[in-house]
């Protein structure tokens, strides 16, 4: 039997758009399936804010951060936590992924055109001890862009493929088995869907119209994780982090569904981490959604104060900003699934951004223009859109409305109004000279040391009682689904790995159908701007590993 092309790629998202793009370099020949529509192209990176992971970058050493390889696994290994068996290919793949960032990472993006936004973000701080989980200097540089600044050179480089009758782009194909001659994986079968117009990340038509069976000498899975797949998600949710949330917020559209993942594993295919996931505590419904239960992620600043159900502040360190699946942990110890914001409008206008693509318009545009209207503008117009219109802001100029608010947005009355005037009054007091036993204002002024934090993304401590800083407002918080930190078990060279450990003939995998490298490069818990760069980092090496494989 013949081969229609040298490689099939499974899924048009990022990191297959990245694996086609050298594969076309290297000039093979190139079959990619994607169950989505084309306007889906690029996946989950297109909606993404095109945060990524640099070390000891231009932008890093013009802010005066001073950072290295060193350090960056220093952080990375804290963060990870190896200590599995199974960590064995993540933890090589840690160290590869901080050499790349440390090293050709940025000259290769720029190679491809990605331009780079010059302030730095600082993610996951952590606030444990230097050896612990976070990111000890700023690391998050935000593409000029966002996510399809990221996705655009890799779907040129493909398109280009295309023009050279070198790659086959075939949407509405939904891949069900994989086949083997020779013990070798060279056979993908599945079903092909009728035409779809619906918009990007929007529910497309599964009524099925005919099937397809294409043969190729090697296979790459880059079909995604499971973040849409409530069920799933579930079903996987680690003991360690309690009872699966009764109500979850999709951050992707549902037909990131995992079940890729099945299909490789029946292949021969070994699956590992899959208890390991990430998942967002600062989720807001979007008020005008695209895809069912559409949530959107606040990325704030330090300042807010962090409320559990009940109106008590969140341990230390669990600020805002500083540690996701701790205060995931501590938040479902509590026996209530969401939690409170408490802030004012100066804090709002200066530390509050929105994740994704279309919740930051001038960066998306790359309108230099609006993003200094953004800047001088005392709430940015994405964030007031939901101020006014989001189903879990309250917004109140005294506190006894703002409780009343609250309570009227749960099924219990929890906030007391005096416990909670109490909790702010005291943390204000605090305010008043540069002496504090509240960790949480040293960490205010800790950010503030920060060039980048100081001029966009942390308010002047003041007392949020202040009536001058007003309105108040509250925002209830929810879990937001986001992330695989498991997947498909892959060696170096990205071929993906059988339960024995020896290679599956034929297959490849990357991006996080893979845990964005190994199985799980990012162990227990990320730093941030790794998920973007893990689909490149690992749609590139196999790509290469596959066209240097071929006979």
């Amino acid at each position: 039997m013949a081969y229609d092309a040298d490689v099939i790629v499974i899924g048009a998202g990022l990191s297959g758009l990245v694996a086609a793009a050298e594969l076309v370099e290297a000039g093979r020949s190139v079959i990619v399936l994607d169950q989505e529509p084309e306007r889906s192209i690029g996946g989950q990176a297109h909606w993404s804010f095109g945060g990524l992971f640099l070390v000891d970058s231009p932008e890093q050493r013009r802010l005066r951060v001073k950072d290295s390889r060193d350090l960056a696994l220093q952080d990375w290994l804290g963060t990870a936590g190896f200590d599995r068996p199974e960590d064995h290919w993540p933890r090589q793949w840690a160290e590869a992924y901080v050499d790349f960032a440390a090293g050709e990472k940025r000259a290769w993006l720029s190679g491809q055109g990605i331009r780079f936004f010059p302030v730095v973000g600082w993610a996951e701080r952590g606030g444990y001890d230097a050896t612990g989980h976070g990111n000890s200097v700023p690391r998050f540089h935000i593409t000029w862009g966002t996510g399809p600044g990221v996705v655009e050179p890799f779907e040129r480089r493909v398109r280009a493929g295309v023009a050279q009758g070198l790659v086959s782009l075939r949407f509405r194909h939904r891949v069900t088995g994989l086949g083997s001659t020779a013990g070798a994986v060279d056979t993908v079968t599945g079903e092909i869907l009728e035409p779809s117009d619906a918009p990007r990340g929007t529910a497309s038509s599964r009524t099925v119209t005919g099937s397809f069976s294409l043969r190729a000498q090697a296979v790459i899975v880059t079909s995604g994780g499971i973040g849409g797949n409530h069920d799933l998600v579930r079903a996987e949710w680690p003991e360690r982090l309690g009872t699966p949330p009764a109500k979850l917020l999709s951050g992707v559209p549902a037909h990131v569904d995992g079940l890729m993942l099945g299909i490789a594993e029946a292949a021969g295919a070994h699956h590992i981490n899959r208890d390991r996931m990430w998942h967002y505590t600062e989720g807001i419904e979007n008020w005008n959604p695209i895809w069912a239960r559409h949530g959107i992620r606040i990325l704030p600043g330090p300042s807010s104060l962090w409320l559990d159900a009940r109106g008590k502040r969140l341990p230390v360190p669990l600020f805002p900003g500083f540690d996701t699946l701790g205060t995931l942990e501590h938040i479902m110890r509590t026996g209530h699934e969401y939690t409170w914001f408490v802030l004012d409008q100066r804090i709002i206008g200066k530390e509050f951004a929105l994740s994704g693509s279309e919740q930051n318009p001038d960066l998306t545009g790359r309108s230099v223009r609006d993003v200094f209207g953004r800047a001088r503008a005392d709430v940015p117009g994405p964030v007031k859109a939901f101020m006014e219109k989001g189903a879990d802001f309250v917004v109140e100029k005294d506190l006894g409305a703002l409780v009343r608010g609250m309570n009227a947005l749960t099924e219990e009355p929890l906030i007391d109004e005096a416990e909670l005037r109490r909790e702010i009054t005291a943390r204000d007091r605090e305010i008043a000279n540069p002496f504090t036993k509240d960790l949480q204002i040293t960490a205010v002024r800790g950010a503030r040391a920060y060039l980048g934090d100081r001029l966009i993304r942390t308010a002047a401590p003041h007392r949020i009682l202040d009536p001058d800083a007003g309105p108040l407002i509250a925002v209830r918080l929810n879990i937001l689904t986001r992330k695989s930190l498991g997947g498909l078990e892959t060696d170096l060279s990205s071929r993906v790995l059988t339960a024995g450990g020896d290679p599956l003939p034929g297959v490849y995998a990357a991006g996080e159908a893979a845990g964005f490298g190994g199985g799980g490069v990012h162990g227990y818990r990320s730093l941030e701007g790794t998920f973007l760069g893990g689909c490149v980092f690992s749609g590139r090496t196999a790509g290469r590993a596959a066209a240097r494989a071929l006979g």
